[in-house]
């Protein structure tokens, strides 16, 4: 069996699993208080250009968006979310768990749309009864989008201007942020992101690491006792230099953004095989998702030997799947996979 299911069924990259072995029968501080968390920080400082960044390392993507949604909110405000947002469709309601409701606006190849923002917020806020409604206390984005595509600068500079102008935070989440970054279709940089995001976090799990995230907040904004926090979620691990040693080793001669450019470079040639032997897109995904148009006889066939992610029903015979390269995707897997399709 092939696997082309999503980016995080491999284990790590080699180089940190080398790292942990070499460091195991050390004796460190907890909690992320150890010198190999002081590293990543600061390297992940450097490749942001923001040498005053606050950057706590979490478990996990679902944790992350619940503590940092959770802790930025108010109690009667919920979080703006296209409709297909990942909070908003495969978190199993992991926000509303902790009080806070999804607003859900219109999603374009799933991206939200700054006029569709704009005139949200003023509609809001013109609202005679707003003081009986659930307030829009914070935008969130991922980048990808759960369909694989981007905001370019202009677009994510316009919803970071709506977000000034309202005094809410905007906030990118980030688990597939290195597969953006390195798209070939991107004129959105790391930098970038610091400067336009109040917070976002760089996704470990799916680009390279065993697991882990690193969230960044960008502007001396940091909620207070917020380590406190991370661990009322579920998010704080105790032998924290397991999370520092893995992202200290991705930010260690650009070895986060050298592995995300494999994967693209792989999912091109992906794509590449599908359009030539006549199937269609679903959309041009400029990054490592690609969503394909198959007859559904294909895919049960096609099933036996290749998995990969059924994504929805498009007629009677037709349906969309996603194959997902990683930065582990190699050669042979793709050849597999042309030789079947």
């Amino acid at each position: 069996m092939w696997y082309f299911d999503s980016d995080y069924l491999e284990g790590a990259h080699p180089k940190i699993l080398e790292r942990l072995l070499a460091t195991n029968l050390e004796q460190t501080p907890g909690y992320g208080e150890d010198h190999y968390c002081t590293s990543a920080k600061e390297k992940i400082r450097t490749a942001c250009e923001c040498p005053d960044a606050d950057i706590y390392f979490t478990v996990g993507g679902t944790q992350t968006n619940a503590l940092i949604i959770d802790s930025l909110l108010h109690s009667y405000e919920g979080v703006v979310s296209a409709q297909t947002g990942h909070v908003n469709v495969h978190e199993t309601g992991a926000i509303e768990f902790t009080g806070h409701k999804v607003l859900p606006l219109p999603q374009y190849e799933g991206k939200l749309s700054a006029d569709d923002l704009s005139a949200y917020l003023k509609s809001f806020w013109q609202n005679g009864d707003r003081e009986h409604m659930v307030f829009p206390g914070m935008v969130y984005i991922s980048h990808p989008t759960e369909y694989g595509t981007l905001y370019t600068k202009e677009e994510l500079t316009a919803i970071h201007e709506i977000c000034r102008a309202y005094q809410i935070p905007l906030y990118l989440d980030g688990a597939r942020l290195g597969y953006g970054l390195m798209s070939h279709r991107t004129d959105v940089t790391l930098p970038d992101i610091c400067r336009l995001c109040d917070v976002f976090y760089i996704g470990g799990t799916k680009v390279g690491a065993l697991f882990g995230e690193a969230a960044v907040f960008t502007h001396r904004n940091t909620p207070a006792h917020f380590t406190a926090l991370i661990k009322q979620h579920g998010a704080l691990l105790a032998k924290g230099r397991m999370l520092g040693i893995q992202f200290d080793t991705l930010f260690t001669d650009g070895l986060y953004f050298e592995i995300s450019a494999h994967a693209i470079d792989t999912a091109e040639r992906l794509k590449d095989m599908f359009v030539k032997k006549g199937y269609a897109l679903f959309m041009d995904s400029p990054t490592n998702q690609q969503f394909i148009i198959l007859e559904n006889d294909l895919i049960e066939k096609l099933s036996k030997e290749v998995s990969f992610s059924y994504w929805e029903p498009l007629d009677d015979h037709r349906s969309v799947v996603r194959f997902a390269t990683s930065w582990a995707t190699t050669e042979e897997q793709l050849n597999a996979l042309e030789a079947l399709i």
